[in-house]
């Protein structure tokens, strides 16, 4: 009688082992995420220009929200590096956004309003917005608080649905 031994690795695990190994091998451009916090000290804003910049001359698509901080930073080196890869999708509508954002925003080629979210709380269109944003990338890398719930919930939703999630503490 042959005992079957059981497999110390759990089929979707390593089904998502794979996905996240083939994602991270693939040699063509990417549609990656970048969110975060409003709050970013002007040092760390320019690592993420840095980055955005260089996702974009890497030849991958960049998708962000347009609120101040992370995402603005995320736009300005976007923007340097090929517009046309870029993509902002605001929580509500571009008259509903900070004077500051705004300017910045009106020079972005690929914005998408969310009007239809106009009455709704900031923090509801916010989660609204990010699982949008989520929906359209392949990774999403995201700047966050230990106490930013919705970014940490756009996280998990990113995971849930098998993307390749890297998250940077501030704190």
């Amino acid at each position: 009688m042959s005992q079957s031994v059981e497999n110390p690795f759990d089929a979707v695990k390593v089904d998502d082992f794979l996905q996240e190994l083939a994602t991270i091998q693939q040699s063509g451009s990417k549609r990656i995420a970048i969110l975060g916090s409003r709050h970013v000290p002007i040092t760390h804003q320019r690592l993420i220009e840095l980055m955005g910049y260089a996702l974009v001359l890497g030849g991958n698509r960049v998708i962000t929200s347009g609120a101040a901080g992370t995402n603005a930073a995320v736009i300005r080196g976007a923007m340097k590096a090929d517009p046309n890869l870029l993509t902002v999708i605001l929580p509500q509508s571009l008259d509903r956004q900070p004077r500051e954002s705004r300017e910045q925003l009106e020079e972005v080629t690929n914005l998408v309003e969310s009007s239809q979210n106009d009455t709704l709380p900031l923090a509801d269109a916010s989660a609204m917005c990010n699982a949008e944003i989520i929906s359209r990338c392949q990774q999403l890398i995201c700047f966050a608080f230990h106490d930013s719930k919705t970014l940490l919930q756009t996280c998990q939703d990113a995971e849930d649905q098998r993307k390749i999630v890297t998250l940077f503490y501030f704190d």
